[in-house]
């Protein structure tokens, strides 16, 4: 691997593109506001603590769902299962009008039906972060489907788990 950088000169596509050697699960955040439920793709999500029991999303500060989570002080992070590539497009802004009853409800929050894992938290800190605003939630609800596969993203595109054929 060569150093092509220096250290105060790093193009923001070559850093994006750098992160997307680092394979990683889907997620969708959900929040409720008074105007109705939302939800948008986020691949930027990591557990903090187990004690107390916090998560992290960062959210670009140009999303719409940036003032949402501001607004409802609350949010839902859905880890998509590997059939749900469908639902990562639609709420990445590629709306799919063939997905129907995407939701229901646990602890005041829409969560996808459907997803491998879903942890409801509340928002207990901001952090400003470049052109991203970090979300620190307290999680007051998990479940999870332990059969599901998850989807992944890596290099700009989806994918799965291989599968071991002696398992």
């Amino acid at each position: 691997m060569s150093d092509t950088t220096t250290v105060n000169i790093i193009d923001p596509r070559e850093l994006r593109d750098c992160c997307g050697s680092f394979a990683s699960g889907v997620t969708v955040i959900t929040t409720r506001t008074p105007e109705g439920d939302h939800g948008m793709t986020v691949s930027a999500f990591m557990s903090v603590s187990l004690d107390p029991p916090l998560i992290t999303v960062a959210l670009d500060r140009r999303s719409k769902m940036l003032a949402k989570v501001r607004k409802s002080c609350r949010f839902a992070v859905n880890v998509l299962s590997q059939k749900m590539r469908p639902h990562a497009m639609h709420f990445a802004g590629h709306p799919d009008e063939t997905l129907t009853d995407l939701f229901l409800e646990r602890h005041g929050l829409p969560v996808l039906l459907g997803a491998a894992a879903v942890m409801v938290a509340d928002v207990v800190q901001q952090v400003e972060a470049g052109d991203h605003v970090l979300f620190l939630g307290r999680v007051r609800h998990l479940g999870r489907d332990p059969a599901a596969a998850p989807l992944l993203f890596h290099a700009g595109q989806f994918g799965s788990l291989a599968t071991d054929p002696a398992g």
